[in-house]
């Protein structure tokens, strides 16, 4: 069953391109309160930084982009950089157990992706390609995995026994020679000792699996075919991601809820990753990667209601 969307879209980008101005005038109409849909937001729960510097620059309006000057709300979606309203100190920063590679579809606007709101939240760990130009993995590909659903994929929790075996058979060892690992080098054992699986297994754990990156695909589901099939991907891990329902503004027409944002993708892979591999009880560490989605998504529930859609 296929459990992530790779289509990704921000926001304030009106799901009607005919009427943008009315429901701009909308969103930037609404008066600082808070939220009049929040008992009803499947993301109340989260643990969020302040967002009282968006709702300043929503009642601001639209800003420049402090690097293009372009006209934009929030952020500038091309430059990753706040707008001129939003102070950088003002935003949370959030830091990644691991690297984060988004492959962005070139044909995947802009302005519609949630890609950004990692760059913006976590920019130290995340980088956003625009295929076709994206770097070569071959040699790294013993730390690296790929999210994407499949009859190949392996879930979360199965990531440390799969990405050895997915190894080894990459490079021509057997499955059950433990101490072979020509990509890391490891502790010198007597010839004849044999080597427990379950403590190779564990020891791959303590170290994270040596996993280091995590590529994403940001891209409707129909454009993927054209990223996945790219000869650099091949022969990485794929991780396909536990069912949960997105809460996502801009669904595509005719696929399940099951269908995540990117952004929403991310968060949910990087909560597996810390309970499943980490083994640390989760306290919403990356609850802030939805600073930017929880807020827009209130303002888009709010703006159709303004605009009489709901």
């Amino acid at each position: 069953q296929l459990t992530m969307s790779l289509n990704s879209s921000t926001l304030l980008n009106e799901e009607n391109a005919q009427g943008p101005k009315s429901n701009t005038e909308c969103l930037e109409g609404l008066e600082l309160q808070t939220p009049s849909s929040f008992q009803d937001n499947p993301l109340q729960q989260l643990q969020l930084a302040s967002q009282e510097v968006l709702e300043k620059a929503k009642k601001s309006g639209r800003s420049k982009c402090p690097r293009c000057n372009s006209s934009r709300m929030f952020y500038c979606y091309t430059c990753f950089v706040p707008v001129e309203t939003v102070p950088t100190k003002e935003i949370p920063t959030v830091k990644l157990p691991l690297k984060i590679d988004i492959i962005k579809h070139p044909n995947e606007t802009d302005g519609k992706s949630t890609a950004v709101h990692a760059k913006l939240l976590a920019p130290d760990d995340v980088t956003i390609y625009k295929y076709p130009c994206i770097p070569e993995y071959e040699e790294k590909r013993h730390e690296i995995a790929l999210i994407f659903p499949g009859p190949n994929s392996v879930s979360v929790k199965d990531i440390a026994l799969h990405l050895q075996k997915h190894t080894r058979k990459g490079v021509g060892a057997s499955d059950d020679d433990c101490s072979r690992e020509p990509l890391l080098k490891q502790a010198k054992i007597e010839p004849k000792e044999e080597r427990n699986p379950n403590e190779c297994i564990s020891s791959s754990r303590s170290e994270g699996t040596r996993l280091k990156k995590i590529i994403f695909i940001d891209s409707t589901w129909n454009q993927t075919n054209k990223i996945i099939t790219d000869e650099r991907l091949q022969g990485l891990l794929q991780i396909e991601l536990k069912t949960r329902k997105t809460c996502f503004w801009r669904h595509q027409k005719g696929k399940p809820d099951t269908y995540l944002s990117t952004i929403e993708a991310i968060y949910y892979f990087l909560v597996d990753y810390h309970q499943e591999i980490l083994k640390e009880s989760y306290k919403g560490q990356y609850d802030n990667l939805l600073f930017f989605f929880s807020f827009m998504h209130t303002l888009i529930k709010d703006a159709k209601c303004c605009a009489g859609k709901e």
